[in-house]
């Protein structure tokens, strides 16, 4: 029977009647998204935070009335300011932070995950989705781990949750090492330059704060990270976290010396490669992840250097047994019987519960480009990087921090104090002209850009300058 206007938003994404349902609604979001960015004009919404805010209030309010405005005017007009006030990281003058243009196939894929809405909190909410978690997961750990016995991953929200579960599991496998007493307290080492997940972590796991090395070159010395660990020797577990892509400057610590004195000294690895990971793809690039290998955990963050939507995080382990420490039992999810009769056990694969496949978009991703087509990107940005940081080296008012390790490159206006750095920075955001990020260095604060969208081109970097030079301070 008809449907009246207002109830279409009644109707349900699923079902053998989900997609005409979809149809003409995703229509609707195309054209609010096309709309969106033409008000926008830009990489960024002008004005400021108090601006923005009024423009989404003045659409947005009553968010909740009486009387249902329809599926297709609350989609056109919440689509369309959302886009409207979007940093969009299309743009390539949004360049701030690892945040990445995603692919269209991936976001696609992920369409088709919301209107299933499968759960992966056990096997009969999403019975084909754990199969391709699990095929997908062990493929992407085979290239972290290719020595590994039984290569596996988990999936998470990003690197914040695969640095903690990568602690987490250090600690247990700590305590099954060490008689329990103070000297079984597993203490982590870290450089300055570690993400900043590795403290939360320590602190959300009852950790003792990470012994944390200077890193006034950026990466971890090898040197003082021996001198740490010959104080640590005798006084129980020690796990080294090495960083593969730091978040400032995308340096990437000296894996196999790391990973050399780990062995020597009888600590774990974990290496967060959030960041750097992706470079596996490139036959170019991989070879700055020698060493990756020999880690006991391995952090991977997909929505950053692998153009996914948001969250497409992992965990990868060379073993699958690393993992038992996160076994866990509900009775009206995994009951004994059940396993034993042969269902998969689902609620071992993750801190959460309820859990959407985020494993889709990625298989698509790797199935629409295979390794070769993403290590193509992977070449493009990188190489985008390196033309920019020439056309600093060749500007005559602006400085280069360091040539780029991935694809982030830091710079200033030359002699730029913190103030004038900072202050130019936010004119353009406020403006909505362009969006870069600020990092902190022992040579003081410098405007960051970091290279993510692969069709960037060296007019789009020229441009990207010519905006920093006309608004810098005298």
């Amino acid at each position: 029977m008809p449907v009246p206007a207002t109830g279409t938003a009644r109707l349900l994404a699923g079902g053998g009647r989900g997609p005409d349902a979809l149809r003409p609604m995703v229509g609707t979001v195309l054209d609010a998204l096309a709309r969106g960015a033409a008000d926008r004009a830009g990489p960024l919404p002008a004005g400021g935070p108090d601006a923005v805010a009024r423009r989404v209030r003045a659409v947005a309010e009553p968010l909740i009335p009486d009387i249902g405005e329809g599926a297709t005017l609350a989609l056109h007009t919440l689509v369309r300011a959302l886009a409207a006030g979007a940093a969009d990281p299309a743009d390539p003058r949004c360049a701030a932070h690892l945040h990445c243009p995603p692919l269209a196939v991936a976001a696609a894929a992920d369409l088709a995950v919301s209107a299933l809405n499968p759960s992966l909190d056990s096997w009969d909410q999403a019975p084909a989705a754990s199969e391709l978690e699990a095929l997908t997961c062990r493929a992407l750990a085979a290239l972290v781990h290719p020595r590994g016995p039984a290569p596996d991953a988990l999936v998470t929200t990003g690197g914040t949750e695969a640095n903690q579960l990568a602690l987490l599991l250090a600690r247990e496998a700590a305590r099954t090492a060490v008689p329990p007493g103070p000297s079984a307290a597993l203490r982590i080492v870290c450089g300055a330059n570690a993400h900043h997940s590795v403290h939360r972590a320590a602190w959300l796991l009852g950790l003792p704060t990470p012994v944390t090395l200077p890193t006034p070159a950026g990466v971890l010395d090898p040197a003082r990270l021996h001198d740490a660990l010959t104080r640590l020797t005798g006084r129980g577990p020690v796990l080294v976290v090495a960083t593969a892509g730091t978040t400032d400057t995308g340096a990437i610590d000296p894996l196999p010396a790391v990973a050399d004195l780990c062995d020597r000294h009888t600590a774990a690895l974990h290496i967060d490669a959030s960041y750097g990971g992706p470079l596996l793809f490139s036959g170019t690039h991989r070879h700055r992840l020698d060493g990756l290998d020999r880690a006991r955990t391995v952090t991977l963050d997909l929505h950053k250097l692998g153009w996914q939507p948001v969250a497409a995080g992992l965990l990868t382990v060379p073993d699958a047994p690393a993992l038992t420490p996160l076994d866990h039992r509900a009775d009206y999810l995994n009951a004994d019987d059940d396993t034993e009769s042969g269902i998969p056990d689902l609620l071992g694969r993750s801190l959460r519960t309820t859990r959407r496949p985020d494993i889709l978009k990625i298989a698509v991703t790797l199935r629409a480009l295979g390794r070769r087509g993403l290590g193509d990107l992977v070449d493009h940005v990188c190489a985008a990087a390196h033309q920019l940081a020439d056309l600093i080296e060749a500007h005559p008012r602006l400085e280069l921090h360091a040539r780029p390790t991935i694809s982030t490159v830091l710079f200033r206006p030359t002699g730029a104090g913190p103030a004038t750095v900072a202050a130019l920075r936010r004119r353009l955001l406020t403006d909505g002209r362009a969006v870069l990020g600020r990092a902190t260095t022992a040579d003081g604060l410098w405007l960051k850009a970091t290279v993510l969208n692969p069709h960037t081109q060296p007019a789009d970097l020229r441009g990207l300058l010519e905006l920093v030079e006309g608004d810098r301070t005298p």
